[in-house]
């Protein structure tokens, strides 16, 4: 278990890290780099801690069955822990900078938050805890993607967090307003719970439905 949230920690800290250096330095790959970074922790952690570096993502693998309840709260733990890690070193590191705190508008913020965050939650589940894509060479890929489609599509609007952890990170370097933070993890949430609840109720984990589909 300590070696599951090592992981987790480590690697939510360098996504956050990634992503609070390239925003406040305003580079135009900015979505590119954080997808990139997410990619590359997913393989790195994926094999130990099953890599999700989001407690919306953890949450909808509880809920899928692959993640032990009682393991929820402390994963939790280590990702808001090691985003808050890394925005401590982001404003070290940016300490010259001049940040500007992004506040969304609610509504439109809540639906893109949900709609992305379901998506990722939805990719990750079927790409690395169904037994149909087991073994497969492409989730990580497939997950950092989702990210920079989504930080492409709607950052503009929301920010781009679609991982409470990160709605922590960018808050506490200043990207994000505090009064927005609710906006987030609400939104994150319960995309998770609703990939998840899609998932479950078409039986998408099990091998049996892709056989039956396809005759």
């Amino acid at each position: 278990m300590t070696r599951k949230l090592i992981v987790e920690a480590v690697g939510t800290f360098f996504f956050v890290l990634v992503i609070g250096m390239t925003v406040v330095a305003g580079s135009p790959l900015a979505p590119l780099a954080i997808g990139s970074a997410l990619m590359v922790i997913v393989y790195a952690g994926g094999h130990i801690s099953g890599g999700h570096y989001n407690p919306a993502v953890s949450l909808a693998a509880m809920l899928r069955g692959k993640l032990a309840s009682g393991e929820l709260l402390a994963y939790w733990g280590a990702q808001v822990g090691g985003a808050a890690l890394a925005a401590l070193v982001v404003r070290y590191l940016t300490s010259g900078s001049r940040i500007t705190a992004f506040s969304p508008a609610v509504v439109p913020a809540l639906l893109v938050e949900f709609l992305f965050t379901f998506a990722l939650c939805y990719v990750v589940l079927n790409v690395a805890t169904a037994r149909g894509t087991e073994g497969n060479s492409f989730y990580g890929l497939a997950i950092g993607f989702t990210v920079l489609i989504g930080a492409l599509s709607v950052g503009s609007i929301s920010g781009g967090a679609f991982n409470p952890a990160v709605a922590v990170g960018i808050t506490l370097i200043g990207l994000s307003s505090v009064s927005a933070l609710w906006i987030l993890i609400v939104a994150n949430l319960l995309g998770g719970v609703a990939a998840a609840w899609l998932f479950n109720t078409l039986d998408l984990g099990d091998d049996r439905a892709g056989k039956t589909a396809a005759k």
